[in-house]
């Protein structure tokens, strides 16, 4: 393990000064040879595919894993439009002279070698690699070992594109020792390492945020809510809660919890459950939420719970207050909702909720990079340092100042 983070920590220095230029045509490249390869990673998926059969994986996970060659098309367009982002090494963030004459510049710079540990989705692999080299880092990927095939086919092809453009192989790699203990040896290598970014279940996000000495930006659950304030407009507010939870409800910005104003329930929660109905949903509701809907019922632990599947659990509010409260309680700081038309309720509710997304009248589907026009990202943070929310290529980057001097000493 030592051996191998001595090669990524070597090939950092390879491509942190690396001009934009050069990065981004190696990215073209990438892209390119992932799209003369799509048969091979294909094979090579179909061979997961018949291994998560046999493992009885469920059909939202069979669905992250499966490729065809339309989706690897979309994995090389998805590096394309990484390598023509803006640059975001060398932005002079901020600059000033001191009273001495000093002139200061702070200046983004690459964080160095990032360790990206994933589950199922073997496009991640891509993103993840061009983010990195887009942002100037050395990646190590984990990915989870039923997309294990796809991953070695899709890395090794990405290490080919490097080496015919005289780059490292450790620019970019998988780590060799996937196993648990492999994991629990890379996350204590912080003399190496510079960053670990852990993307997937919730046990695999607890057990490197309880073990790691190298620095953790957790892509954690995402229990989100929408809440309908009595002040809404009902079909949109129908509209937006179908999309928050249908649309797919197996990711982590799908709503898991409705939250209803009391004022308004009487005559919503039934066009509600026919819109959910419509979409197959299975709801569980609090006991005031029953005494309107024939509904399961919804238990403390589905409150706190993250489905990511086509079930949701309603809550009755007397009062915004209480539905901020609600949200305090079992929200995990991912993304929220209000559906209200009331300004002061929806202000109340932006400067109250503290989540690294909180919208107003929108679904929190659009917590996602490309629909924040990031293009593509490594995760959704829900850490407060150094970054949150959608992370894209400028938050793989921090700074260093630059002091000019013209002979000043203290």
């Amino acid at each position: 393990m030592e051996k191998y983070l001595k090669k990524a920590k070597e090939a950092a220095s390879a491509i942190a000064t690396l001009s934009p230029e050069k990065k981004k045509s190696v990215l073209k490249k990438m892209a390119n040879d992932l799209v003369a390869s799509s048969s091979y990673i294909v094979e090579q998926n179909r061979l997961d595919i018949e291994e998560g059969q046999r493992n009885n994986l469920s059909e939202a996970l069979m669905d992250r894993l499966y490729l065809d060659k339309s989706r690897v098309e979309a994995m090389a367009q998805a590096v394309r439009e990484i390598a023509d982002l803006k640059e975001p090494v060398g932005r002079v963030l901020e600059g000033w002279v001191t009273d001495n004459g000093l002139r200061i510049e702070k200046v983004s710079i690459p964080i160095g070698v990032i360790s990206i540990i994933y589950e199922s989705r073997p496009n991640v692999t891509s993103d993840a690699a061009a983010l990195c080299f887009k942002s100037g880092n050395v990646a190590i990927l984990k990915g989870g070992k039923e997309a294990q095939k796809s991953n070695e086919a899709i890395a090794g092809i990405i290490q080919n594109s490097l080496e015919s453009e005289g780059l490292p192989k450790a620019v970019i790699s998988l780590l060799p020792d996937a196993s648990r203990e492999g994991v629990a040896k890379l996350i204590k290598m912080d003399r190496y390492v510079d960053l670990v970014i852990p993307r997937g279940g919730e046990g695999l996000i607890r057990y490197v945020s309880e073990n790691a000495t190298v620095p953790v930006v957790k892509h954690d659950k995402g229990l989100c809510h929408t809440y309908i304030h009595k002040g809404a407009d009902f079909e949109e507010a129908i509209a937006i809660a179908i999309n928050a939870k249908c649309q797919r409800p197996g990711v982590c910005n799908a709503m898991e919890t409705l939250i209803v104003d009391e004022a308004i329930a009487g005559e919503l929660l039934p066009q509600l459950k026919a819109a959910f109905e419509s979409h197959d949903t299975e709801l569980l509701g609090d006991s005031m939420t029953r005494q309107i809907i024939d509904v399961k019922e919804a238990s403390e632990e589905d409150f706190a719970t993250e489905y990511l599947a086509n079930r949701l659990s309603i809550r009755l509010v007397s009062n915004i207050d209480e539905a901020i409260s609600h949200i305090r309680k079992y929200g995990s700081g991912h993304s929220e909702a209000i559906v209200t038309n009331d300004h002061k309720a929806a202000e109340k509710f932006l400067n109250e909720v503290d989540a690294a997304c909180v919208y107003v009248n929108a679904s929190t589907r659009f917590t996602d990079g490309g629909a924040f026009g990031f293009g593509a990202e490594v995760g959704i943070s829900t850490n407060k340092l150094h970054a949150r929310g959608p992370m894209g290529i400028n938050d793989l980057t921090t700074y260093k100042y630059k002091i000019f001097g013209e002979g000043q000493i203290r």
